[in-house]
């Protein structure tokens, strides 16, 4: 009978130790506006799932559809302003 090893280091246990870099840390930070709106959307969906929707669940929804193309707007206005600024 032959035994089964392992050739190399384990993958989970390396990864578990790094931190995210301070540029990881500014580009979530310029994304959180999205993040925000894309959960008050999921919010505004997850309350109408056992209910049928009324008048008011319409208008939330709607309304935080509209923060959320909003807020990608914004972010790839700042995104591009930023690549091209840095470029020049």
């Amino acid at each position: 009978m032959k035994t089964i090893a392992a050739l190399q280091d384990l993958v989970t246990a390396a990864s578990l130790d790094i931190e995210p870099t301070a540029a990881e840390l500014d580009a979530i930070e310029l994304e959180m506006p999205l993040i925000r709106a894309d959960v008050e959307l999921l919010d505004a969906q997850i309350m109408t799932i056992d209910r049928p929707v009324n008048e008011v669940d319409e208008r939330r929804i709607r309304r935080a559809r509209n923060r959320v193309l909003a807020a990608r707007r914004d972010l790839t206005n700042r995104t591009d302003t930023v690549r091209s600024g840095g470029a020049a």
